[in-house]
C-alpha cells in the first residue's frame, strides 16, 4: 500500500486522489480479504492464493520487455512474503490436521 503515495500531487482534487488510493490498493485489499477468511476458516485458501499471487508478480514481471536477470533478485523482495504467508497457511494446515 505504501507505493500508492505516488498520487499525491500538488493541483489533484481530493476526489482524484481518492479515487487513485483506491484503485492502487485494490490488490492489497483483495489479499486483506483472502487473509481474513483464510485465518480461521479456510487457510488453504489463503496458502494457494498467497503462493500463487508471489508466482503471478513474478510471471508478470518476466512477461516484461525490458526484462533483466538481476530483476529477479528484487522481485523476490515483494513476492517472498506472500510465498512465505502461503507456505505458512499450508504448514498450519497440515499441523493442525494431526
Amino acid at each position: 500500500m505504501m507505493f500508492s503515495l505516488d498520487v499525491f500531487e500538488p493541483g489533484r482534487s481530493a476526489g482524484e486522489i481518492a479515487v487513485g488510493l483506491f484503485m492502487h490498493n485494490i490488490p492489497a485489499l483483495i489479499l486483506a480479504a483472502i487473509l481474513a477468511i483464510s485465518w480461521k476458516k479456510y487457510p488453504v485458501l489463503g496458502g494457494i492464493t498467497f503462493i500463487f499471487g508471489g508466482l503471478f508478480y513474478i510471471a508478470m514481471l518476466a512477461r516484461n520487455p525490458q526484462f533483466e536477470w538481476f530483476m529477479l533478485s528484487w522481485s523476490l523482495l515483494i513476492s517472498g512474503p506472500a510465498f512465505l504467508i502461503g507456505i505458512l497457511f499450508l504448514i498450519g494446515l497440515h499441523k493442525n490436521k494431526n
